[in-house]
């Protein structure tokens, strides 16, 4: 028995520990692979290009400047970018003409203005798949590009926001000014402060989410619109924690200041709820802007008004 241990040892020792490669962010049109992604992104130049990244845990960030690229996981869910920024910003800052990312996590992104991010879009479109976005100050935060769209499907948004330290607050997703946003299938969860989704895109698509805030702390509205916007807010759930900055709403419409047409906009077909064990009055849509807003349909549990004109 002793001998045959000691052989089943030797045999486990003896395997070959997979190492991360030393070139793991490989060029899929050259075939060519580097050390840095920074450089990856820069042999993709102002081309169309995809990265595909091995799989490993990286204390690696990007700056895109030019063309469209492609970031893609070889296998999705085993690419971690971990707690490093560029520009003091996010790990991959984007303002090249267009960019996606598939399978990526981000994660652990602080930067000294607390809005580090897993991305900071500059300009561009940009489409995010089966990403995660976890502990950090910010999910996905961007500039204004009025020409371009973006859209978020299969993706999990966690641990995210935050509303301290007297910095302007962060979210689990800013917009900027964009053409239009898309967020489908998606998960939004424990978050840290802020707002859950924030936009200020001038068209929003947003259904088929989970708003999960049942273990958030300090949270404010689970969307936020602040200058208004058209299209559609569509079978999705939302359950209000108990730890709120601002439980006062769970979607709003212009509360900045109406600066864009809301007229259409469609809530419909969605299910909100309190969590069990708390005990409160809220609203489910409080509206600003005055528009004329397709609201019905909407299972609302107890403690919820429909509507409030503000």
């Amino acid at each position: 028995m002793q001998k045959t241990q000691l052989l089943l040892i030797s045999l486990l020792c003896a395997v070959p520990v997979m190492a991360q490669p030393s070139a793991p962010f490989q060029n899929a049109a050259t075939g060519r692979s580097y050390p840095t992604l920074q450089k990856a992104v820069d042999s993709i130049g102002d081309d169309e290009g995809t990265i595909i990244v091995a799989p490993g845990t990286y204390r690696q960030c990007a700056v895109q400047t030019e063309g469209v690229v492609a970031f893609r996981a070889a296998i999705p869910g085993q690419v971690v970018f971990d707690g490093v920024t560029c520009e003091s910003k996010a790990a991959l800052v984007l303002r090249g003409q267009g960019a996606s990312v598939d399978g990526i996590i981000f994660q652990n992104m602080r930067v000294p203005d607390a809005n580090g991010a897993g991305i900071r879009l500059e300009k561009g479109d940009l489409t995010v798949t089966r990403a995660i976005f976890r502990n950090s100050e910010q999910g996905i935060l961007t500039a204004e590009d009025r020409s371009a769209s973006i859209r978020i499907d299969q993706s999990t948004f966690s641990g995210l926001g935050r509303c301290d330290r007297g910095l302007s607050c962060a979210h689990s997703i800013y917009i900027g000014g964009y053409g239009s946003l898309t967020v489908t299938s998606s998960r939004f969860e424990r978050g840290n402060g802020g707002h859950y989704v924030k936009s200020r895109a001038a068209r929003v698509t947003i259904s088929d989410n989970a708003f999960d805030d049942t273990r958030g702390k300090e949270t404010n509205y689970m969307i936020d619109l602040p200058n208004g916007a058209t299209g559609s807010i569509v079978r999705n759930i939302f359950v209000q924690g108990a730890s709120k900055e601002n439980y006062s709403a769970f979607i709003t419409v212009a509360p900045e200041g109406r600066q864009q047409t809301s007229a259409g906009l469609a809530i419909n077909a969605n299910e909100a709820s309190i969590a069990p064990g708390v005990d409160r009055q809220t609203i489910f849509l409080a509206d600003w802007s005055g528009d004329r807003i397709a609201l019905g349909g909407n299972r609302l549990g107890r403690g919820l008004k429909p509507f409030e004109r503000r």
